[in-house]
């Protein structure tokens, strides 16, 4: 294989990244009470030592009462919360790697399954499910609190912030008709209104890291709770949905998909990365099964995926489809993923089975 076009470096404001591999965000789940210890430093590092250009950070919650489900999701804030990022970024870059938190909220979700619940009901746009619809002052004060982490993540030498904007999470429940029901202004009957909310977000995140800071979000067609769903039906939608959060200051859209080659409308091969690239001319990074035949969906379950090759990555990275290209589960199940590739060692490749989320390797 010719690999040479995902080993090209990449450069965009503050992110400056030796090729073109990103470590997606996969909860994991391992640090006690929010704080991510030296356990989780030492996962974070392997990768970036085995050549993983950015690691994005499994979600870590913001300042808000029932930000997460789960104690052991780690915590943006806090004393305690903050030294442990630091550490683990400093893990990182002393490994040659680059860092961005993926700053999350959860919103309205179901119970966790351990029955341990938040101090606080779980809120979203709307009281449906297991979620209380979140007033005025709840939404200023979420919208506070993901600045807050944002200027935390840039005071702490992080190299860029994710905003979780999608799977269903709180600002996707704002996107989508069903979960936010509103009709004041973060409601609407247009995907393009119910964007206020995450566009009111991105603001705030800009205002609080200044111009030069590289800002992330990710977006996705599908959620957990509905594997078939689409924000957007059509490319005009997405054009109306994600150029004025383009505008007001996300750098880079992290398109995730469940089959990265699969196209996302009818007449074209683009994937959603490749639309989104297009359509407002922002970079992007493209996700889902990358050297896997079998998608997220599976991830629980008995059927584990066989490790692929990535001759149609490359022909769309040739293309231009797309800037970067993030690897989940392929990285988790094998650290070493990203050398083996550039090694052309696929067939060396340590596959991904449910049992590795047992532990923190």
């Amino acid at each position: 294989m010719h690999t040479e076009s995902l080993f090209r470096p990449f450069s965009l404001k503050s992110l400056n990244t030796r090729n073109r591999f990103v470590m997606a965000p996969m909860t994991r789940s391992f640090s006690p009470g929010g704080i991510p210890d030296a356990a989780v430093a030492r996962y974070y590092r392997r990768r970036a030592e085995a050549e993983v250009g950015l690691i994005i950070s499994e979600g870590t919650v913001i300042e808000r009462p029932s930000a997460a489900n789960d104690p052991d999701v780690p915590r943006f804030y806090g004393d305690a919360s903050l030294a442990g990022w630091q550490q683990v970024l400093t893990e990182v870059q002393a490994a040659g790697g680059q860092m961005a938190p993926q700053l999350w909220h959860i919103g309205g979700c179901e119970n966790h399954h351990s029955g341990w619940l938040p101090p606080a009901p779980f809120e979203g746009p709307s009281a449906t499910g297991n979620a209380v619809a979140m007033g005025d002052a709840a939404i200023a004060d979420t919208i506070a609190a993901f600045g807050r982490a944002a200027a935390q993540a840039k005071q702490l030498g992080f190299n860029s912030v994710e905003i979780q904007g999608g799977h269903g999470y709180l600002i996707d429940q704002f996107f989508r008709p069903a979960t936010n029901q509103r009709t004041d202004i973060f409601g609407g009957k247009t995907l393009a209104e119910r964007s206020r909310f995450a566009l009111e977000v991105t603001k705030e995140v800009r205002r609080q890291t200044g111009d030069d800071f590289a800002l992330m979000m990710r977006v996705s067609q599908w959620c957990y709770t509905d594997f078939h769903t689409k924000v957007a039906a059509t490319p005009q939608e997405v054009a109306d949905w994600l150029t004025p959060l383009g505008e007001a200051g996300i750098d880079i859209f992290h398109c995730s998909t469940r089959r990265f080659w699969e196209p996302e409308f009818e007449g074209s091969a683009l994937n959603l990365a490749g639309w989104v690239k297009k359509l407002t001319g922002k970079a992007t990074v493209t996700v889902g099964s990358v050297g896997l035949d079998k998608d997220v969906t599976t991830t629980f379950t008995a059927e584990a995926p066989v490790p692929m090759a990535i001759d149609e990555l490359l022909r769309r990275m040739d293309r231009g489809e797309f800037d970067l290209v993030a690897v989940g589960r392929s990285i988790l199940g094998d650290a070493h993923w990203v050398q083996k590739v550039k090694e052309n060692r696929l067939g060396e490749v340590q596959g991904f089975s449910k049992e590795a989320l047992a532990t923190l390797v």
